[in-house]
């Protein structure tokens, strides 16, 4: 059985925290506590794709996780294919603001 020490997780899960969470949405949504617009779910889902995009530079054979991120950048394009949809210079201000290529 493998055990984890506590200190240790700070590198390697923790990588998102609760106020890592709260910055995103402040910056990109309506508010802190405004967790469902689509412009912070976006900005979410960028923070996270990075992340796993830098572990896989690591870790070229891990294959879960490659999946996780293709499905996460599958649920980003969504998102941004609603919000393109639903309101157009909403879409062009997150797509600028966080240099995505689209």
């Amino acid at each position: 059985m493998l055990f984890i020490h506590k200190n240790h997780l700070n590198n390697i899960g923790m990588y998102l925290t609760k106020e890592i969470k709260e910055e995103i949405f402040a910056k990109h949504g309506k508010g802190k506590n405004d967790t469902g617009s689509a412009e912070g779910q976006i900005a979410l889902f960028t923070h996270r794709i990075s992340h796993l995009t830098e572990h896989l530079k690591k870790n070229r054979k891990d294959f879960n996780t490659e999946r996780s991120l293709v499905k996460l950048v599958g649920k980003r394009r969504d998102l941004l294919d609603y919000l393109k949809k639903k309101d157009i210079m909403r879409y062009r201000a997150i797509v600028k603001e966080l240099g995505l290529r689209k």
